[in-house]
């Protein structure tokens, strides 16, 4: 059966915090679609006002072109394998690039490069490289984790990717380099190359020159976070060109940190992040590492606890004070964007997310467990381009799945929530964002300006 398919585009439409509504919302029509789709990959939409979604099928990638006025004027179905795997995107210009691992046996890996390009129309699948893995293991890391192993120089000529490599007796790590436009090859270099220590990839950034930015986790012993109550890692950024590998090492202290993140502003690389004076996986404020990328050193180190208005935003006034007071940790968030604006100014989003189990009873001694997904309160700070924390706020939500998306808009951050068509507003002030099992949904736009109000 086809299933009919939907574009709700965000032109200028927002509903929030009080505001005067800038902008607009327009809906296409419905259409049938060739193939049942079962995600949205990516969406871009151009400078001339074309908007191209790639969405995937089982069996098939679908490539969409919608013109200004949401008419849909392309579709192209193209036949995947049910062994391969989306792995990301980049996008420049008019073209997406969509990438996948195809996996044909247990030890072969082979990456492919869909080009999409938007304004033409046109598609073209090209092989980048082959490769070999231990059996069972991911050539991109785990698919739980929330990381990013592939980044486009900003001017678009350089396209860089980060892959495991680990076998039983060595963990070892590559970064391959290729031309944007041809995607031929460069180069490969090996770096984290260790029979013993374990190293988690965070994190990859590319510059106009082509030096590519590796940041991640260096457990020393084993891969528990902490060893003796010290945190048992380092974090390193590695600095990589054709010929040469340097690395530092930032000094942690006495903090415990997940993951962090790399934003670029006027050459220097702000490592940007949540902090924990507990454990990984709590959160008592955000931190920046400064690097200074010429002579590739930490510039500064700077630590911000979580503002008053992070409490008072999920807990209210008088409760949010008192938990600022006592110092309060923030348990299980996630980063799952970074942006930045015209300024230089970086956005860090995160959403809490946990799992529980429930024993649910059928009667007669039958029952079986239940597994819900927790996709709750999102965090968010606003770091200037001097690499202060600004501001920092939160949205106080309950979901069951994934329900937001962010993005800039004249240095203006909306994020996107699905949620109950009534909103419940409690007696302490805060305004809850969920919905009910019986609730008709809608679509919120909450935006904050550059002051966090």
């Amino acid at each position: 059966m086809k299933k009919l398919f939907t574009l709700i585009l965000l032109i200028l439409f927002t509903i929030s915090n009080a505001q005067n509504t800038t902008l607009n919302i327009s809906e296409s029509a419905e259409y049938k679609d060739k193939e049942k789709a079962i995600d949205v990959l990516t969406i871009h939409t151009t400078e001339n006002g074309l908007t191209g979604i790639v969405r995937e099928s089982k069996h098939d990638i679908l490539f969409d072109v919608f013109d200004n006025d949401l008419n849909k004027t392309h579709n192209l179905v193209v036949k995947s394998d049910k062994k391969e795997r989306y792995i990301g995107e980049v996008v420049y210009g008019d073209e997406i690039k969509v990438f996948t691992v195809f996996s044909p046996k247990a030890k072969e890996r082979l990456v492919y490069c869909h080009t999409f390009n938007i304004k033409s129309g046109s598609h073209s699948k090209k092989k980048l490289f082959e490769a070999t893995v231990a059996k069972k293991r991911f050539l991109f890391g785990n698919r739980k984790d929330r990381q990013t192993s592939i980044d486009i120089s900003p001017n678009g000529k350089y396209l860089a990717m980060a892959t495991d490599n680990i076998y039983k007796d060595v963990n070892d790590y590559a970064i391959r380099v290729f031309d944007a436009t041809t995607l031929e090859h460069i180069y490969t270099k090996s770096y984290q190359k260790h029979e013993e220590k374990y190293f988690q990839h965070n994190d990859i950034s590319i510059n106009d020159e082509g030096v590519v930015f590796v940041l991640g986790k260096l457990y020393e012993n084993g891969k528990k976070e902490k060893k003796k109550g010290e945190a048992n890692y380092s974090f390193i950024l590695n600095k990589i060109t054709e010929k040469a590998n340097e690395e530092i090492s930032i000094s942690l202290d006495d903090q415990h940190i997940r993951n962090l993140r790399i934003s670029i502003v006027d050459n220097k690389l702000h490592l940007i992040g949540f902090y924990s004076e507990k454990r990984t996986g709590k959160i008592k404020g955000g931190c920046n590492f400064i690097i200074d990328s010429d002579i590739f050193s930490v510039a500064s180190k700077n630590n911000y606890e979580l503002p008053l208005d992070v409490y008072e935003d999920l807990y209210g006034d008088k409760k949010g004070s008192r938990k600022k007071e006592k110092g309060k940790e923030l348990t299980n968030f996630y980063i799952d964007y970074v942006l930045k604006d015209s300024q230089g100014n970086t956005y860090l989003l995160a959403e809490e997310f946990y799992i529980t189990q429930t024993y649910v009873s059928t009667g007669m001694n039958n029952g079986y467990w239940q597994t819900v997904y927790h996709y709750d309160d999102i965090l968010i700070f606003k770091f200037g381009a001097s690499g202060n924390l600004d501001w920092g706020r939160s949205i106080f939500k309950r979901s069951n799945s994934p329900s937001y998306n962010a993005f800039l808009k004249n240095d203006e951050l909306h994020v996107l929530l699905n949620s109950g068509k009534n909103l419940l507003e409690k007696d302490d002030g805060r305004t809850k964002v969920s919905k009910g099992w019986f609730e008709s949904s809608s679509l919120y736009d909450i935006v904050y300006n550059s002051s966090g109000k």
